[in-house]
């Protein structure tokens, strides 16, 4: 039975070292229209969603002031304000959007700021509980954009700074500027490119939190190993991928997204399945890092 205590089976993780989050949390990225841009197709299914999700345990949410833009933050202050105690919110700045499936980085102190305060109004929080830096801009200093969040950090206007999409000299240098508790990089059981990363950051106690956690690609195929796992428990493909994640390590926090309840309640599921040795070892072999 999926209930309030399905997600708390993923166990917890400590960013910051002192804000306890429940492994298993929800990406909000989906809760809006094609290619991430405008309204979703059913505003009341997502809001349901996001109700939903935090009666099944979950606590960490990830959002972004891009996703939209701004829609997946006004949905999340819609649906849970005034919010449940312990309740963590991580949003971004970074990108600016100019269409769907449109992306590009913006790192101008000045944007970073505004971008800042606008979370915040949409949000209806005075504080921000991770604030990430969605991508790292070429085109101004790295202290320069990690300089804003380091001041909002001493405002009191966020409690705990993130990175996306970084190497390790890339978090080496961040470090020098603000402490870093998150890293988001694209991650999952057929895209390890950034493995080294998943160690580095459990090596520093930093949470690590993989986007497109449940890529599956080929790796889900009929009679591959995954497809075989899953079926032999009666589950679904990416039930198992998630499991994989969890168990990978213990400062990997996936946050997989939907825009259905039932779906929802599927990923969730995953929390308590303990895969076995062997069925590690099988799943660890399917991509190369």
């Amino acid at each position: 039975m999926i209930d309030s205590q399905s997600a708390a089976a993923s166990g917890t993780f400590m960013i910051g070292g002192d804000l306890p989050v429940v492994r298993l949390g929800f990406g909000a990225m989906q809760l809006t229209g094609t290619g991430v841009w405008g309204s979703p197709r059913d505003h009341d299914e997502c809001i349901r969603v996001l109700k939903r999700t935090v009666e099944l345990g979950v606590n960490l949410i990830d959002t972004a002031n891009s996703y939209g833009p701004h829609i997946s933050e006004q949905l999340i202050a819609e649906a849970l304000y005034p919010y449940p105690e312990g309740l963590v919110i991580a949003t971004k700045a970074g990108l600016t959007r100019t269409g769907p499936n449109q992306w590009h980085p913006r790192g101008e102190p000045a944007y970073l700021r505004s971008c800042l305060e606008a979370s915040l109004r949409r949000l209806k929080r005075e504080t921000i509980d991770v604030y990430q830096l969605h991508r790292i801009d070429s085109h101004y200093p790295l202290e320069d954009q990690l300089g804003v969040f380091a001041e909002a950090r001493e405002q009191g206007k966020v409690r705990y700074v993130g990175l996306s999409e970084v190497n390790g000299e890339q978090l080496a240098a961040a470090q020098k500027i603000v402490p870093i508790a998150t890293v988001q990089n694209r991650y999952n059981l057929a895209d390890r490119e950034w493995e080294s990363m998943v160690d580095e950051c459990e090596r520093q106690n930093i949470g690590f939190i993989p986007w497109f956690p449940l890529a599956t690609g080929d790796l889900a195929r009929p009679g591959s190993p995954l497809d075989k796992i899953a079926a032999a428990r009666g589950v679904a493909p990416s039930q198992i991928a998630l499991a994989w994640l969890l168990q990978r390590s213990p400062a990997m926090l996936p946050i997989p997204g939907t825009s259905k309840v039932a779906h929802l309640e599927e990923n969730v599921a995953a929390a308590i399945i303990r895969l076995t040795e062997a069925e590690s070892h099988k799943l660890d072999a399917l991509a190369a890092p």
